[in-house]
């Protein structure tokens, strides 16, 4: 069976000196190879400011602390996407409201968030889902004509451009995660970019009980709620040797995803996506919309090839208590919307079997 997702880890023989230098130590924690990891991961994105964090689930609370969402408030947000993306909002005592998507990208709609703005909306969730950039410069004129901050989901982008700048460089808070089957995994983990360094000081308080780790304890007053969301030396070591071989990780998605787009796009009973205007996506999975999608589903497990629609729209979800929502173009894409296997492990004889095997169905 053709995966439709798999976790990339180095070498052995790369990786586990690199574990073994870190274990044995003497000093596991969250220490100089985790600033290390954090310096490194900035230069690859681009940015200034890189806080880790034990997932990309931590990253997005810190987020919408910085952005002052409190109990009582709302974040727009999108329902195609994995849960912790929504929950995390739920964690700060907000509403999630949900906007309708695009039906071309499956990506949140910026003419429906408008709609959905309120005097209680504090903040305004993006999701670049499968490694499709959103339309960047309408969320960015947004953002300028409400007031009201954006923060950038970015755990199936990285890699991913938009106008020839990678994401995480294009709003005030962007996250990324590290989890298993990512792009890049840490095993688990996550990063915060940031646009300043007042937002960079308040996130490691934050990852860290509410306690400043340049200060002795004594010295230490706590005076913002904080967790136990940092990363850990282990983790940074295998995220450090990730990043020395990050194009390697992230090119065969990109590589595969343009191939795919070329052969279905005239396959009767396929609809590939449309991407907006000067982005760059990473294909952390490949998404199309097809025509009877479940006996599709099938007819692919049939050929040894795992294909799935993967994440359950959230709205669905009794715990974020939407059953209000109006989401027609969400309830359109969902009801097609497919993911085929994309990534890394992917040999030439295997993509040429996937796109045979998809042409067998729709001819």
């Amino acid at each position: 069976m053709i995966p439709l997702v798999k976790t990339g880890l180095p070498p052995k023989e790369i990786l586990l000196p690199a574990l073994e230098e870190v274990l044995y130590s003497g000093y596991i924690a969250q220490g100089k190879v985790v600033d290390a990891f954090e310096e490194k991961f900035c230069q690859y994105i681009g940015n200034n400011y890189s806080v880790s964090v034990n997932s990309g689930t931590s990253a997005l609370h810190i987020a919408l602390i910085l952005a002052g969402v409190k109990a009582g408030d709302e974040v727009i947000s999108t329902p195609i996407t994995a849960e912790p993306t929504n929950t995390s909002i739920l964690q700060t005592g907000a509403k999630v409201i949900f906007a309708d998507v695009d039906y071309r990208t499956g990506n949140l709609d910026p003419k429906d968030v408008i709609k959905k703005i309120t005097s209680k909306t504090k903040a305004i969730m993006i999701v670049h889902y499968a490694g499709m950039p959103v339309d960047i410069d309408a969320f960015q004129k947004i953002e300028e004509d409400y007031g009201i901050p954006v923060i950038e989901d970015a755990a199936h982008a990285l890699g991913a451009k938009y106008r020839n700048k990678k994401i995480g460089n294009h709003f005030k808070y962007s996250t990324f995660s590290f989890q298993a089957i990512k792009h890049m995994t840490t095993i688990d983990g996550g990063m915060l970019c940031l646009r300043n360094e007042e937002d960079y000081e308040k996130a490691k308080i934050i990852r860290w009980f509410g306690l400043d780790k340049k200060k002795t304890r004594k010295e230490n007053n706590i005076t913002t709620q904080g967790y136990k969301y940092h990363m850990n030396n282990v983790n940074a070591q295998i995220g450090l040797v990730q990043l020395n071989r990050i194009e390697k990780l992230v090119h065969p998605y990109i590589e595969n995803g343009k191939f795919f787009d070329e052969k279905f796009k005239d396959i009767d009973g396929v609809k590939t996506i449309e991407y907006y205007e000067n982005s760059e996506p990473s294909y952390w999975l490949y998404t199309m919309k097809v025509e009877n999608r479940e006996e599709f589903i099938e007819s692919m497990a049939a050929e040894g090839i795992m294909v799935s629609d993967l994440h359950k729209r959230n709205d669905l979800h009794s715990i974020f208590n939407s059953k209000s929502s109006n989401l027609k173009h969400t309830d359109s894409f969902t009801k097609k919307m497919v993911h085929i296997p994309c990534g890394w492990w992917l040999e030439v004889n295997d993509r040429t079997k996937i796109v045979e095997a998809v042409k067998r169905f729709y001819s």
